[in-house]
């Protein structure tokens, strides 16, 4: 099977763009990241990481439509392509491979 290896700011972005479920957008996932996982971030930073996940096939975006609230400018929203739900499989299965051989941790993982 392909491996494939994402960056640990990569998957953060990747997992939030999936939870977001078709409202990721920039801000919003910087915000988001924020309140899930305690990581403060530059704006930049994200678009970055935006553009290289589209880059390998694991993000789609496409623009919405503009908004008064924005001033007339439309947002570019993401959603997590079936790659990139590969992706997030695969180092999910790799975490809890390794975490189910760590003595005297549980061996009863359960991500539900």
């Amino acid at each position: 099977m392909y491996r494939i290896h994402l960056g640990e700011f990569e998957e953060l972005i990747l997992l939030v763009v999936a939870v977001m479920d078709g409202n990721a957008y920039g801000v919003a996932v910087m915000e988001e990241l924020e309140n899930q996982a305690g990581r403060s971030v530059n704006i930049s930073a994200v678009h970055a990481a935006l553009r290289r996940l589209e880059e390998k096939g694991f993000v789609k975006s496409e623009w919405s439509e503009a908004t008064a609230e924005r001033g007339g400018r439309r947002k570019r929203l993401f959603t997590i392509s079936n790659a990139g739900r590969v992706a997030l499989e695969q180092s999910r299965d790799v975490y809890i491979k390794l975490w189910s051989q760590i003595p005297g941790f549980s061996h009863n993982i359960s991500f539900t």
